[in-house]
């Protein structure tokens, strides 16, 4: 009896960690609202990097409403009894999702209560940083395009890894990389005239490989094959101030209209320009999980991080523009090592 509160407050303080990898299939609106400047609806950047941004809370909201939706076939709705003009009639009370979002006891020990209550309020068990930029989708003279990446943005991945409990991944970030020069696979597609890569309107030299990292994004930020080996030979690390130049100003802007009807014309002044992140952009996110906070339902760290893994569908839409096919992502989590962290239970 006396090793049960022990083992209680052991569950409780346990935390558990995985990364969300996010690669976009059509292009990406992480909207951070209107613009004074050229581009009146620009996407979300990091106040100090100027880098791409995709907020935890949006990414939080996506994932709880995403699994809302695959479990809400297991309820039904909810309706009562209303009197209207001396006669009755049901009216809807709780749609199916709401009934889901509020009574799934495993989603809402996840993500939190669906009804805030005073006496049954709790946080929930997952926490999900900002989705920060992996490698940046750049056009080139050979090869179509290249993902580009720098050591800033790795030197921080590793950083994130040991956030997530995932010790030293098996690769160093590059040091001592000069401007105008760049790491990529030796021979590769990429390659003008044996060592030369040529990346929008600018030359770069190749001074060394990149294929132990290009290796490690490959095997876990994305799942099927054929990136996986596009990857390996079109990822390319570049000076921390030439990737900077690129995810500023290498990003899609488009101009958006709306037309009068009958005339076919712009109609008054509804003619504004949006900013895309380009398909093939790679972010990453690190999920937290702690034991469950939900009176009555116990969860441990690794059964929250193993809902997830279970009810976490292939794509997710993330950003605006969802009706004309933006933000279309695949998803999935990895632990960061080779081996299960958080074994079936």
């Amino acid at each position: 009896m006396s090793e049960t509160p022990k083992e209680n407050t052991q569950n409780a303080s346990q935390q558990e960690a995985e990364l969300l990898f996010i690669h976009a299939q059509t292009s990406l609106h992480p909207g951070s609202g209107t613009a004074l400047g050229t581009v009146d609806l620009p996407v979300q950047r990091e106040r100090h990097t100027q880098w791409p941004v995709i907020p935890g809370s949006t990414l939080k909201g996506i994932l709880r409403d995403a699994i809302r939706e695959r479990v809400k076939g297991n309820y039904q709705p909810e309706f009562e009894e209303r009197e209207e003009n001396g006669r009755s009639r049901q009216v809807l009370k709780r749609s199916q999702r709401r009934v889901a979002n509020e009574d799934d006891a495993d989603l809402v020990t996840a993500f939190g209560p669906g009804k805030v209550e005073q006496d049954t309020s709790h946080a929930g068990a997952l926490s999900l940083t900002d989705a920060r930029i992996l490698a940046f989708p750049v056009r080139s003279l050979k090869g179509v395009f290249a993902w580009v990446t720098c050591p800033a943005v790795l030197e921080r991945l590793q950083r994130d890894l040991n956030l997530a409990g995932s010790g030293a991944p098996a690769f160093a970030p590059p040091t001592g990389l000069g401007k105008d020069k760049a790491l990529c696979q030796q021979n590769g597609p990429l390659l003008v005239d044996g060592n030369k890569l040529v990346l929008e309107e600018f030359e770069f030299e190749r001074t060394g490989d990149a294929n132990t990292v290009a290796d490690w994004v490959s095997q876990r930020a994305v799942a099927d094959d054929a990136t996986k080996n596009r990857l390996k030979s079109h990822f390319v690390v570049l000076h921390d101030d030439d990737f900077t130049h690129f995810v500023r100003h290498a990003t899609e802007v488009v101009a958006r209209v709306g037309l009068d009807y009958e005339r076919k014309t712009v109609k008054g002044t509804a003619l504004f320009y949006e900013e895309f992140l380009p398909a093939e952009t790679l972010f990453y996110s690190v999920v937290l999980a702690s034991a469950s906070r939900r009176e009555g339902h116990e969860r441990t760290a690794c059964q929250v991080l193993n809902y997830l893994q279970e009810k976490l569908p292939k794509f997710l839409q993330i950003g605006g523009d969802e009706t004309i096919g933006k933000g279309l992502c695949a998803v999935r989590l990895d632990n960061g090592k080779d081996g299960a962290q958080c074994p079936k239970q």
